[in-house]
């Protein structure tokens, strides 16, 4: 059973907004259900009883020297809400298929860099789990879907190159608006866990979306964002800090490489971070209080590890109809 409320009113006729009502299972910031591991499923699979509010993380642990730490168990991790403790759950670590969202930057300041651009859209999708579902959104003063109308997601690597490589670099940027765009189309993918890849330098032009507004629907969304920044030191238009603060928020990464030779790495990084990420889950205590915005911070201190990396979502904002209603009392 999946049932989303809308992302507000769309396409750009005043403030989005985004509610997650009920969901099963995977990278939902909050669900309107509880899961457990079920031991008859299959790896990565919950049972799911409803009515009980829960939080589910996305998460990536890396080791001191970027590399990623595998095997890890619930009780490694350690998860807190506005400071307190969270007991986990739900957990897994399973490399599931992915819906996954390619926003790429086709504005004027994008020229000359058009072409390392798709060559970023193509070695993610050669680095990424076969059975994911992937769409291209391409933007300028415009956003549109790279696809025909009648394929919403492909896995075809020549019909989603033809998407990346369609338009020219030309006109204005609409950033924010392409960003809210794709988390919208998100909402029709059939895998629970969904990602969004934004190729720009940064800057927004002519976006109706402001960028608070942005943040709110990020924070309220499915999708953990990757973001690689692409432009020149001359580049007027360059904007890394947004890119930085769009995907720290939904616990993704920012990449701004140096040279054009490190675009095709970053891709295949990208692509390994989503398929080693942990999802791990909890009931936050709604007595009393009502909701917004609740910071999380999670960590890990498995046995014969130092340090560790961990990247996750830092907050996520629960509505007040969910935050004030009756829990239910676990068995």
């Amino acid at each position: 059973m999946r049932i989303y409320r809308s992302l507000g009113r769309w396409p750009y006729t005043g403030r989005m907004w985004g509610v997650l009502c009920v969901v099963p299972l995977f990278f939902s910031p909050v669900v309107l259900a509880q899961a457990t591991q079920d031991t008859t499923a299959l790896p990565g699979e919950f049972k799911i009883s409803t009515d009980v509010v829960m939080v589910l993380l996305d998460v990536s642990v890396k080791d001191a020297r970027g590399g990623y730490v595998p095997r890890l168990s619930k009780d490694d991790f350690q998860v807190y809400e506005n400071g307190a403790l969270q007991k986990l759950t739900a957990f897994s670590s399973a490399d599931v298929p992915v819906a996954v969202g390619l926003v790429m930057d086709e504005s004027g300041s994008m020229r000359g860099r058009r072409a390392h651009a798709i060559t970023a859209g193509v070695v993610f999708i050669g680095a990424s789990n076969p059975q994911d579902q992937v769409f291209v959104v391409n933007f300028n003063d415009t956003v549109r879907s790279g696809l025909p109308v009648s394929i919403p997601f492909s896995g075809d690597l020549n019909v989603l190159h033809a998407a990346l490589s369609r338009d020219k670099s030309e006109g204005r940027t609409a950033l924010y608006d392409a960003i809210a765009f794709s988390l919208h189309h998100l909402e029709s993918a059939q895998r629970d866990k969904k990602t969004l890849l934004v190729v720009s330098d940064g800057g927004d032009t002519c976006s109706r979306q402001t960028l608070p507004e942005l943040m709110s629907v990020i924070q309220q969304s499915l999708a953990t964002i990757y973001t690689i920044g692409i432009y020149d030191d001359d580049d007027r238009d360059r904007n890394p800090e947004v890119l930085k603060r769009i995907a720290n928020t939904s616990g993704g990464e920012c990449f701004l490489p140096r040279a054009v030779e490190e675009i095709a790495p970053i891709c295949q990084q990208i692509a390994q971070d989503i398929r080693s990420r942990y999802t791990i889950g909890y009931a936050p205590d709604r007595t009393g209080q009502k909701g917004g915005i609740r910071k999380i911070r999670v960590a890990v201190s498995p046995p014969g590890h130092q340090k560790l990396i961990v990247r996750t979502r830092t907050s996520y904002s629960l509505p007040d109809e969910l935050a004030l209603a009756p829990r239910t009392p676990s068995k």
